[in-house]
């Protein structure tokens, strides 16, 4: 019996802007021209494109790049694609997309679909690596405010494939289906006058119980104090404290300890003073979230030194760096036709697209 195929998303629900991208409002304008000199001519140029990739990584937007293929293009059932899943794992030159069919069918589609298999897959393979990196903790993905509002649904579903835990805004989460964290924004806080344990029962009235409660507790920069007052008044509600103290600032209960270390924002110290204290009151089930710049070498240390962190809040560390891709003709007419360098490479992971 052959393997369960895998399920793609549904095109429609990428919402995209059919009209303009079939018009090529989307493309480089060559590529548009390159359309209208093939059917101004009347040439046949069956073609066979393959998209590959320049690094390593974990292929994203794989799903975003067939919805485009499905809706943009005049007849999709012309066209032959075969294509990798979300979340595959992908080397230097291995082939995530080919289309076969009549270029001019598609020339129009080459920068969305390139955009949009870099950009996801960047996501995809920076929240892999801080998912394997914190394994088995889990990964918060905060970066919604780390880019445009409009990437995030297909962002967050690059993250949820890549091992994220949660995501933190609806849109995010309109793909994959996983529930936002409900942490409490600091101005919530200063608008209860800076009193962190009234914000977070104020929360917790209108916050649906299966939605996990995390309280960040650096506002008045004590975070042992602030955990302590959180935990009485919430007590059985809350799942944790967010330490997110400033990379400028020394939380209060580190000034004593400091000498041989880098006492600033989220350190090892800090966690251990507001671990022990949760301890000491009774409060060994409220977790700790530690955010506020932790990227894949960072959370390194903190395991390697046994850092007791239960889950780590992740955001502009997931959109460093640049995964690119190229596309290229490698066929024509079923014969060998290609750039120097660029010529056809097969992926025996590749799956036809229905």
């Amino acid at each position: 019996m052959p393997p369960r195929r895998r399920k793609r998303i549904d095109p429609a629900l990428f919402e995209l802007p059919v009209d303009r991208i079939r018009a090529g409002a989307y493309s480089d304008v060559y590529l548009n021209h390159a359309r209208d000199v093939i059917r101004t001519e009347k040439r046949r140029a069956r073609v066979s494109w393959q998209v590959s990739a320049k690094r390593n990584g974990w292929v994203g937007g794989v799903d975003e790049a067939v919805a485009l293929l499905k809706l943009c293009t005049d007849d999709f059932a012309a066209l032959e694609v075969h294509a990798l899943y979300e979340g595959d794992s992908i080397a230097s030159w291995d082939t995530v997309l080919r289309v076969e069919g009549e270029y001019a069918a598609f020339a129009h589609l080459e920068v969305p679909i390139i955009g949009a298999i870099a950009r996801r897959t960047r996501v995809c393979t920076n929240v892999r690596e801080l998912v394997d990196a914190a394994r088995p903790k889990p990964i918060f993905y905060f970066g919604a405010r780390s880019d445009h509002v409009l990437l995030q649904p297909g962002d967050g579903y690059s993250a949820y494939v890549a091992g994220a835990t949660s995501v933190s805004t609806d849109a995010m989460s309109a793909f994959g289906g996983k529930k936002g964290v409900g942490t409490i924004p600091h101005a919530v806080i200063a608008a209860f006058g800076g009193d962190t344990a009234a914000a977070a029962v104020a929360v917790a009235k209108v916050l649906p119980d299966d939605v996990p409660l995390v309280v960040p507790v650096d506002y008045v920069n004590d975070s042992v104090a602030t955990s302590l007052a959180v935990a009485q008044a919430l007590e059985g509600r809350l799942w944790g404290v967010r330490l997110d103290t400033s990379e400028l600032m020394v939380d209060k209960s580190v000034v004593p300890l400091m000498g041989d270390f880098v006492p600033t924002g989220v350190n090892a110290t800090l966690v251990w003073n507001v671990r022990n204290a949760l301890d000491a009151e009774g409060y060994g089930e409220v977790r700790i979230v530690a955010s506020g710049g932790f990227g894949v070498e960072r959370i390194h240390e903190f395991e390697e030194e046994g850092v007791p962190v239960d889950a780590y809040g992740v955001g502009a560390a997931v959109h460093r760096g640049r995964w690119e891709f190229t596309a290229d003709v490698v066929k024509l007419n079923g014969k060998p036709q290609a750039k120097a360098g660029r010529e056809f490479r097969d992926n025996p992971k590749l799956e036809r697209v229905k």
